[in-house]
């Protein structure tokens, strides 16, 4: 066991590793990049094998051009005439692009939504040269589901797809062949509107029995993956995907970057349902639950989207994402009160202990074993837990993070008003927030016991407002809010407890008048 000044030591390195963790992803690893150098994140993988099945090349020797338009008051389809989706637009005013046109969400690499390739190289050919038909050019959903149908009339087969459009932004999709060939069919290329070092993005396939595979950018290889449900390929906030309860194979392939590219295969006529849009938790789970996997939180997945689900419920009971923020740290607080409390005595009966513990040190200053056996004791005696103080504080940490990614990768704050700010997604313009927050830790700070026995230590923790003010200046306002009002409830707390510890003698009234 080590004495307080080292846990004290040890708190304080990690919770610098952890602010220079963020900082490092923020401001130092590239970011806006499609090519990032990420690993696979596997979770419970499912049946795949390593296979030498490849994809069909798309040789296609006409221009592509745009044959029909479906519209909706959210979005805007536009079909080519090989029968892809060409681009899917955002309709709505809170996405826009960097020049604030709407946002077009499909990549320009290939594949496409939809896109077929045969396994036939002959007819394969035949079908990126063959332009299709289509019964209707121009359509406009309202309340109700549009249907429309393509046909290509290739010379030994025809390809008919029946696709139904609804006003949520999803399809549903029939394929018929007039004879049986093998054939693969993409949920496209994912999307590139927001890549960056701070999130992940790349596919995700999801078994019969919940279990997913996700394959980030830069790791793709050559694998099939059998008894798949869903195939979606993703970036942080928008996705393309194919779902049906019945499985079905996906093959994976890779682009020149190593990026994954995924094609159902199937020799049969097929019914799927897609998506392509926002990862708009409400919106997957309503078209099925089994979609919800879709979204992703990175290495804060397990917390994030545990902790959504309570943001989520104070979001629907107040209609405000500001306040639900509020309540919701509100809520932490509570919870981790108790602990807390009890945390916070420990280090008062620590400081306490602190002539003790000298006279202990000096005492068996040559036998460190001894010292050891006697500091123990001396915990024993006045039951003290030398841990008991950086518990809570450690505890807080996988909770923020949770929260960081949570805030990160929610595209439910795009657009989300409060007080000054427009949009809780970015950073606050004025950076009243960012000033607050600093203000507010180094307040908590001030009326904080601490035992620090290095003054260099103490000047580093006394530093960790200005580098967290710097640092988040640029973050997401909802993630600020989050840390202010937790800042402002943990100097209200710790009030409270400086009141109930001098009321138990452990701590003179002039020590809370710093």
């Amino acid at each position: 066991m080590q004495d307080t000044g080292m846990m004290k030591r040890i708190f304080i390195a990690t919770f610098i590793s952890f602010v220079f963790f963020i900082a490092y992803d923020y401001f130092v690893m590239p970011q806006n990049s499609n090519t990032q150098t990420t690993k696979t994140t596997s979770k419970q993988p499912q049946q795949k094998n390593n296979s030498n099945e490849k994809v069909s090349n798309n040789k296609s020797e006409i221009k592509s051009k745009i044959i029909a338009t479906i519209k909706s008051k959210n979005f805007e389809v536009q079909i080519d005439n090989l029968g892809r989706i060409h681009q899917y637009i955002l309709e709505n005013k809170i996405f826009t692009d960097d020049k604030g046109k709407k946002l077009q969400i499909l990549s320009d690499k290939l594949p496409k939504p939809l896109e077929i390739r045969f396994k036939d190289e002959k007819l394969n050919k035949e079908s990126f040269d063959t332009p299709v038909t289509i019964d209707k050019t121009d359509v406009e959903i309202k309340d109700k589901p549009k249907t429309i149908t393509i046909k290509q009339k290739l010379t030994n087969l025809t390809l008919t797809k029946i696709i139904t459009f609804y006003p949520d932004g999803h399809y549903n999709l029939k394929v018929n062949l007039s004879s049986p060939e093998v054939y693969f069919i993409s949920n496209g290329y994912r999307p590139d509107k927001t890549v960056d070092s701070l999130t992940i993005h790349g596919a995700l396939i999801k078994n019969n029995e919940g279990k997913l595979d996700i394959i980030e950018d830069s790791d793709a290889e050559n694998q099939t993956i059998n008894n798949a449900i869903v195939v979606a390929g993703f970036d942080r906030y928008y996705t393309t995907l194919l779902y049906s309860k019945n499985p079905f194979s996906v093959v994976v392939s890779s682009d020149k970057d190593k990026n994954p590219i995924t094609f159902i295969k199937t020799d049969k006529n097929i019914e799927l349902t897609g998506y392509i849009g926002p990862k708009y938790v409400d919106t997957l789970r309503n078209i099925s639950p089994d979609l919800v996997s879709v979204v992703q939180y990175g290495l804060g997945t397990f917390f994030s989207e545990k902790l959504f689900v309570l943001l989520d419920f104070f979001y629907k009971l107040v209609g405000n994402w500001g306040i639900a923020i509020i309540l919701f740290v509100i809520l932490i607080r509570i919870i981790l009160f108790p602990l807390t409390y009890r945390g916070m005595a420990s280090m008062y009966k620590l400081k306490l202990l602190a002539p003790k513990m000298k006279q202990l040190k000096e005492k068996y200053s040559k036998d460190p074993q001894k010292f050891q056996i006697k500091m123990m004791e001396l915990y024993k005696k006045e039951k003290v837990n030398p841990m008991g103080g950086c518990l809570p504080m450690l505890l807080q940490i996988p909770i923020f993070y949770g929260i960081y990614k949570l805030l990160l990768y929610s595209i439910e704050l795009k657009g989300a008003h409060f007080l000054w700010l427009n949009d809780l997604s970015v950073m606050d313009p004025y950076f009243i927030l960012p000033v607050l927050m600093g203000i507010t830790m180094y307040a908590h700070q001030v009326i904080t016991p601490n035992n620090f026995q290095d003054p260099m230590q103490e000047k580093i923790f006394k530093f960790l407002p200005v580098i967290f003010t710097i640092m988040m200046a640029t973050f997401a306002s909802g993630l600020v809010l989050y840390w202010t009002v937790n800042n402002i409830l943990s100097f209200i707390q710790q009030y409270i407890i400086n009141k109930a510890m001098q009321a138990k003698g452990l701590v003179e009234k002039k020590e809370t008048k710093k």
